[in-house]
């Protein structure tokens, strides 16, 4: 039997205290003082979190993400095998940094009918556990349209876990079918949504919201909504994106509301930061992220989210070569094979789609980290290595 790989509260903070502490952060004030907190109190303050974003060490902030990370989980990285579906492209917004959306005259504009997604989903119904399907805000598709579409799912792929919708779908769903968020999602769930994957936070500064995407939900519905869906037992992600127009004090609000949600409800499962990718898009001004800025906040995201217990570094959006960089920087979870995804792609990511679990793994053990197969609630874990077939079980997350 493999040793438990997993560790929550008091153990990781004192896997974190017997862990030696190298130059980097030793010689470093701020970084020390963040140290001595984790240990301490298990967080680190939003002053403290201010300062490290700024100033820190890049190598010293990424050392000190790095232990935390290996203090919960050791040495390994999750995985999981997963498709995207996207809905449709037609939404009713025009937020200004998406490549994605369409008016519904536009040429490429699509909506997938109930058939249409499963035939998507069939060439990879043998392969994955989980379809992941947010898509834009569709003029006239209702509640209805979604029920429809998960029961099918459901009949059809039933080992399938639906990850779907973000909080501005739920948000259009519910005011299109003149319906609260609660029922909406009572009935979502009864249909067959098993989670929520996050998407739409950008930034929870509505003064920053009012210059990147004017019209979606505010940050307060952001966080109502995945409050709602957590007391229902929904289980959702988180995500922020960065390096549009923010500043780092914004990004360290957004952390901070994301972890006063998360005491309140310990529903979000992982964190996903993903930058502003620029292709296409309408968002002259940004000030676009450097892979060094990529890393800076994967590292301070890990530091400051000591209740959420996944930070995501997503090879779709950040490419594979920083993301294996970003496994030494506190982030445990690599996303998954994917096979489509059309999002990120639009605005200029190429990533490769057609990874298998094979390569997964192989980018994970070249990065110096043990690959794990999970399953989308992270309540399952396979070690897998590239060439292998799934080896011993691990045992459940600890909460």
């Amino acid at each position: 039997m493999i040793e438990a790989a997993f560790f929550s509260g008091e153990e990781w903070q004192s896997r974190l205290t017997n862990t030696p502490i190298p130059p980097q952060i030793a010689e470093d004030s701020d970084l020390s003082l963040a140290y001595s907190e984790l240990v301490t109190n298990g967080r680190i303050s939003e002053d403290l979190g201010l300062r490290l974003i700024k100033n820190a060490p890049l190598n010293g902030l990424m050392s000190l993400a790095s232990m935390v990370k290996e203090s919960r989980y050791n040495n390994h990285v999750f995985f999981n095998e997963n498709l995207h579906v996207n809905t449709t492209n037609i939404c009713v917004l025009a937020c200004r940094f998406c490549a994605f959306r369409k008016g519904p005259r536009h040429a490429d504009a699509y909506e997938l009918s109930v058939e249409e997604y499963l035939h998507r989903i069939e060439p990879f119904s043998t392969i994955i556990d989980e379809v992941h399907s947010v898509g834009g805000l569709h003029p006239s598709w209702g509640v209805e349209h979604y029920e429809e579409l998960y029961r099918g799912c459901k009949e059809r792929f039933p080992h399938i876990h639906i990850k779907s919708l973000t909080a501005v779908e739920i948000k259009h769903l519910a005011s299109r079918s003149n319906l609260t968020v609660k029922k909406t999602l009572e009935r979502l769930q009864d249909a067959g949504l098993d989670s929520i994957p996050g998407g739409g936070a950008e930034i929870l500064v509505d003064s920053v919201r009012d210059r990147i995407c004017r019209g979606k939900e505010s940050s307060q519905e952001y966080l109502d909504i995945h409050r709602t869906a957590h007391n229902l037992g929904i289980p959702t992600n988180c995500t922020m994106l960065f390096g549009t127009v923010e500043t780092p004090a914004e990004r360290i609000t957004h952390l901070i509301k994301l972890r006063e949600l998360q005491d309140e409800t310990s529903g979000f499962q992982c964190f996903v930061p993903y930058p502003f990718l620029p292709d296409k898009t309408r968002l002259p001004e940004a000030q676009l992220a450097t892979s060094n800025e990529i890393l800076r906040t994967i590292a301070i995201s890990r530091l400051m989210l000591d209740n959420i217990p996944h930070i995501k570094a997503y090879r779709m959006n950040i490419g594979d070569s920083v993301a294996q960089i970003a496994l030494s920087a506190g982030a445990d979870d690599i996303d998954g094979t994917v096979s489509h995804e059309e999002i990120m792609h639009s605005a200029g990511s190429t990533t490769p789609l057609d990874f298998s679990r094979n390569e997964i793994c192989r980018l994970v053990e070249d990065s110096g980290h043990i690959a794990v197969k999970r399953n989308s609630i992270y309540s399952i874990f396979e070690i897998i290595h590239s060439n292998q077939e799934a080896s011993q079980v691990l045992p459940i997350l600890q909460s």
